[in-house]
């Protein structure tokens, strides 16, 4: 009979236990290496204010910004080991997991953000989401920093004028063949590195978004920037595909419906700051900005374009091709 009772109590006991279990809320860590005042550290805050709003109980999303979880060179390994749930990587770092995700580096091949979103949001642009599903990733989301602009410590108008000048670039094979194309070298460098480099000499000029210039002080290093919106600068919002599949079903479709409300607020803010910030940089007067005609991108677009057919084969022609289509308002 004891035997009996003490059988029936530990069954019970379990039978608690897996209750409270199955009662836990599923804890999603979202990493960034920015601050909390960027767009993106606001959109990171808005998924967890709204996920734990809609899904209380079921969810609790833990933020950790400026690399306080995982700095940027670690953030994909933590990923795939589960150490993490989301990041919102810069898709110049996907590469090595598909190339066809360079398609975003290829320069001037968007006209402005309008046909990037025409192509984010159309079939090629989802596609690629789930283009690295097989490497353990899951792309959920795209979120704009903005289109790129050029800066150097000399006007540069025409292509020439970067010729033999040093450009930092982030660890993409498409942005040192942009450099290449138009006989300047391209120097990888990280991003906090920038401002130290630009002011010793290390290298002359960047690319980057306004408001990362202005937000990095590099107006007060670089005399020139030259208004080439060239390429863009986004980030993937990606999570743990084995993660992702294991949510209940009902979880997952809302936390999807989240994430493109909180995209659509992410976007807007970014293009915001980067209006506001070129402002900055032109009442700061430390710098010129160079407005291009419309006669001088088309020589910029031209000088740098034989990186498209060089980086054809591993993106793929069609997909290039429905990119470009993109510039086409429908």
């Amino acid at each position: 009979m004891l035997k009996l009772t003490r059988a029936l109590f530990c069954a019970a006991a379990v039978t608690v236990a897996s209750l409270a279990q199955a009662a836990d809320p599923v804890i999603i860590k979202f990493a960034h290496v920015v601050a909390e005042n960027t767009p993106k550290g606001q959109g990171a805050l808005l998924f967890k204010k709204l996920a734990e709003e809609r899904l209380a109980g079921k969810v609790k999303v833990e933020v950790y910004p400026n690399s306080s979880l995982f700095g940027d060179g670690k953030e994909m390994e933590a990923l795939l080991l589960g150490d993490v749930q989301l990041l919102a990587p810069s898709l110049a770092k996907f590469e090595q997991y598909t190339k066809k995700v360079q398609i975003f580096d290829l320069p001037f091949l968007f006209d402005d953000l309008a046909a990037v979103d025409r192509f984010q949001h159309g079939p090629q642009g989802k596609a690629l989401l789930t283009s690295m599903d097989d490497k353990g990733i899951h792309g959920l989301a795209y979120w704009h920093n903005g289109l790129k602009q050029l800066s150097a410590n000399k006007k540069m108008v025409e292509p020439k004028d970067a010729r033999g000048l040093k450009f930092r670039v982030q660890a993409s094979s498409v942005l040192e063949a942009q450099f290449k194309a138009l006989k300047a070298n391209p120097r990888k460098m990280s991003f906090a590195e920038v401002y130290q480099g630009l002011q010793t000499g290390t290298v002359n000029g960047t690319e980057n978004t306004w408001s990362n210039y202005e937000s990095q002080k590099v107006n007060e290093v670089q005399p020139f920037f030259t208004e080439s919106n060239h390429g863009l600068i986004d980030y993937m919002v990606i999570t743990n595909s084995k993660f992702w599949n294991g949510l209940q079903p009902d979880v997952r479709t809302e936390l999807e419906k989240i994430l493109a409300e909180v995209s659509i607020e992410v976007n807007k803010q970014a293009e915001a700051l980067n209006q506001s910030a070129k402002q900055k940089i032109i009442d700061s007067k430390t710098s010129e900005v160079v407005t291009l005609t419309p006669e001088q991108r088309k020589e910029w677009r031209d000088a740098m374009k034989p990186v498209w057919a060089e980086f054809s084969k591993d993106i793929g022609p069609e997909l290039i091709k429905a990119a470009e289509d993109s510039n086409q308002a429908l």
